[in-house]
């Protein structure tokens, strides 16, 4: 019986893709927190959910069996950030706010990994008849 590793990673594997596309946003945010007219850039998570589980998402089939998310997909879903306080550069990053949202995606990240570890190790047992 094959395997369908779409159904063994579940959305993990695409989850992995969102978080790492973020992490990019939020570190370009950070850097950028100085930059006259930077606009800070976010993905919100829920509305990417929203748009896979409702097929909105267009995917690209690079395989009749692996339908996977790339990052080009997912620049629909970079919002601006609407920021609390106006600054009279135009700047809209707020420091505080970009490095909690970094430490939160980090931790998602590395849980979504740990995750996905443990279902290759329950693959990897399953081969190997443990």
């Amino acid at each position: 019986m094959p395997i369908n590793f779409d159904k063994a990673f579940g959305v993990h594997d695409n989850a992995l893709l969102l978080f790492e596309r973020r992490t990019q946003l939020l570190t370009s945010n950070i850097a950028n927190a100085d930059t006259p007219g930077y606009k800070a850039r976010d993905i919100d998570f829920n509305n990417v959910l929203q748009n896979v589980q409702s097929d909105q998402l267009r995917l690209q089939v690079t395989s009749e069996k692996h339908i996977p998310v790339s990052a080009n997909e997912l620049d629909h879903s970079i919002k601006f950030r609407i920021p609390e306080q106006s600054s009279a550069d135009g700047n809209t990053v707020d420091v505080q706010k970009e490095k909690a949202a970094f430490a939160e995606n980090t931790i998602r990240y590395q849980t979504t990994l740990n995750v996905l570890s443990r279902r290759i190790d329950g693959l990897r047992n399953a081969f190997k008849g443990e």
